[in-house]
């Protein structure tokens, strides 16, 4: 699950195809719970789904912030999954600048490429690509 690029359809993409799979996991803990849960909720659930479908991750991982050799904050992300990607869960109905400038916040900080932004909400599972350049 480690190809940089992903699947060979959706080449322009980063991680296509780990996204993908991530995606997959999440829309089917909404279709077995559904909506109206804490995030703490939806979080044990991936973590039990991503397990049995073999995707590695580490749950709240610690980031710290450095400058100038110190640590002058810290951040914890919901997963890191294969390494590669964040994936930070929400409940609610739309994605905020706040959440977004979070997970881009969350990839400069670990030098990553790619944040999955997963909202629960009344209306399904919505995601969204964050896409570090630099």
């Amino acid at each position: 699950m480690k190809q940089e690029g992903g699947d060979k359809k959706r080449g322009d993409l980063v991680y296509y195809g780990e996204c993908y799979k991530i995606v997959g996991v999440a829309m089917n803990v909404y279709n077995q719970l559904g909506y109206g849960y804490e995030e703490k909720t939806y979080q044990k659930a991936l973590a039990l789904s991503f397990k049995e479908a073999g995707i590695r991750f580490v749950e709240q991982l610690y980031a710290p912030v450095m400058y100038e050799g110190k640590i002058i904050d810290k951040n914890f992300f919901d997963f890191l999954v294969e390494d590669i990607i964040v994936v930070e869960i929400k409940r609610g109905d739309h994605f905020s600048t706040a959440h977004i400038n979070q997970v881009y916040k969350y990839l400069v900080t670990k030098g990553l490429k790619l944040g999955v932004l997963i909202y629960f909400s009344a209306r399904g599972v919505h995601y969204k690509r964050i896409v570090n350049l630099n």
